[in-house]
C-alpha cells in the first residue's frame, strides 16, 4: 500500500467479515485430539438429541486454550440447537443474566466462559434456573417489594473455568457432567497444526508440524498463533512453502526453543541459575528481576514450567531442581564461551 493513498475505510471495515482466519471445527471428527472425552460428549449429545431433550448441564476446567468453547459449539451443532456465549466477570447484574436466559429458545446451549469470575449474587440467580428452569427476581423497593417467578425454556449450561476449585460448593453440584481437557500430547498438536496449515494453505512437512507442535506447550491456541507467524515469515521471505529450515528458523527469530521455552522463560531461569544459584528465591523478588508482573508470571509462565520439570515450588519460594540446574548451567557457560571467542 501506498503510504500517500488515502485509506479505504470501507473495505478496512468489511475485511474480517469476508472469511474467517482461524480453523474452527464443526463436528466431533474435525476435533482432533481428546479422544476420550470427544466419545464421551458424542454420546451424551446424541442420546439428548434422540430424547428431544436439553443436555444435562456440563463444567468443563482445564488450562486455557485447549478447546473449551470450541467444544461447546460442536455441541450445539450436532443437537442442532443455538448457542449464546457471554463471560462470567461481563454479567455484574442479576438483569444482565435474566435477560439472555430468557431469550434462550428450547434446548439451546448457554455457554458462560471464566464462570468462576461471576458475581455470587448472579450465580444465585443460576440455581433455580438450572434446576427448575425458571428465575426468581424482586420487583419494587421497600415494603411493596414482591419477588416474580419467571418460566424459561429448558436449557443447557456449559460452564467454562481454568480454577474449578474457585467455583462455590451449590454451583458446582448443579452441573450433572463435569469433565476435564488436559494438554494436548505432542503429536495431537502436530495434527492439529497440519489441519490449520491446510486451511491456512501453506505446506508444511510431517517434521515442519512436529517442530511447531511440540513447542506449543500443550495448547492448540499457541500452536495455531505460532503457525500463523511462520506463515507471515514464509511471506515476507518470498516462499510459497514454509519447508523445514525456513521454519526452524521463524521458530529461532520467534524465540522460541525446542523445548517450547520462551525469551522470558529463558530469563527466569538465568536469574535463579546466575543470581540465586538455583533458589530458593521468592516470586517478588524473581519477578523485579526480570521486569514482569509476578501474576503473569505465576498464571501464564510458571505452570509450564513447573509441569516440565524446570521450576520447584517450596515454602521458601521458586528454585531449579538438581538435574535440570546443571543443564542449563552447562548451556548458560556455554554461551559464554561462545561471546568470549567472538571477542
Amino acid at each position: 500500500m501506498n503510504p500517500s493513498e488515502p485509506i479505504d475505510l470501507v473495505t478496512l471495515q468489511e475485511a474480517p467479515e469476508e472469511r474467517s482466519y482461524d480453523f474452527v471445527p464443526q463436528s466431533f471428527d474435525d476435533y482432533l485430539g481428546q479422544e476420550e472425552l470427544k466419545q464421551k460428549l458424542a454420546i451424551y449429545t446424541q442420546a439428548a438429541k434422540m430424547r428431544q431433550e436439553p443436555l444435562d448441564h456440563l463444567l468443563l476446567f482445564g488450562p486455557p486454550g485447549v478447546g473449551k468453547t470450541t467444544l461447546a459449539h460442536i455441541m450445539a451443532q450436532v443437537m442442532g440447537v443455538g448457542i449464546r456465549l457471554c463471560s462470567g466477570p461481563m454479567m455484574e447484574r442479576t438483569g444482565d443474566l435474566v435477560a439472555i436466559i430468557s431469550g434462550l429458545e428450547p434446548r439451546d446451549i448457554l455457554f458462560i466462559d471464566e464462570i468462576h469470575r461471576m458475581s455470587s449474587t448472579v450465580e444465585e440467580v443460576l440455581y433455580s434456573a438450572m434446576e427448575q428452569f425458571r428465575v426468581d427476581i424482586i420487583i419494587g423497593q421497600g415494603a411493596g417489594a414482591k419477588s416474580v417467578s419467571i418460566p424459561i425454556n429448558p436449557f443447557t449450561l456449559v460452564g467454562a473455568t481454568t480454577k474449578s476449585g474457585m467455583l462455590s460448593a451449590p454451583l458446582r453440584s448443579r452441573f450433572g457432567i463435569t469433565e476435564r481437557i488436559d494438554f494436548y500430547t505432542d503429536q495431537d498438536l502436530t495434527a492439529i497444526v497440519k489441519q490449520a496449515a491446510t486451511f491456512l494453505a501453506i505446506e508444511l512437512s510431517e517434521q515442519s508440524a512436529f517442530a511447531i507442535g511440540s513447542r506449543a506447550r500443550g495448547t492448540p491456541r499457541i500452536a495455531k498463533k505460532i503457525l500463523r507467524r511462520v506463515r507471515d515469515f514464509a511471506q515476507v521471505t518470498n516462499k510459497n512453502s514454509a519447508d523445514d529450515a525456513l521454519v526452524l528458523q521463524a521458530l529461532d527469530f520467534l524465540g522460541i526453543d525446542k523445548d517450547g521455552l520462551t525469551t522470558l522463560d529463558h530469563q527466569l531461569l538465568r536469574a535463579l541459575v546466575e543470581q540465586f544459584n538455583g533458589g530458593p528465591v521468592g516470586l517478588e523478588t524473581l519477578a523485579a528481576l526480570v521486569g514482569e508482573d509476578k501474576d503473569t508470571i505465576e498464571d501464564v509462565y510458571e505452570p509450564y514450567l513447573l509441569r516440565k520439570g524446570f521450576l520447584e515450588k517450596t515454602p521458601r519460594g521458586r528454585q531449579i531442581g538438581a538435574k535440570r540446574f546443571l543443564e542449563i548451567k552447562q548451556q548458560l557457560s556455554g554461551q559464554k564461551s561462545l561471546l568470549s571467542q567472538g571477542e
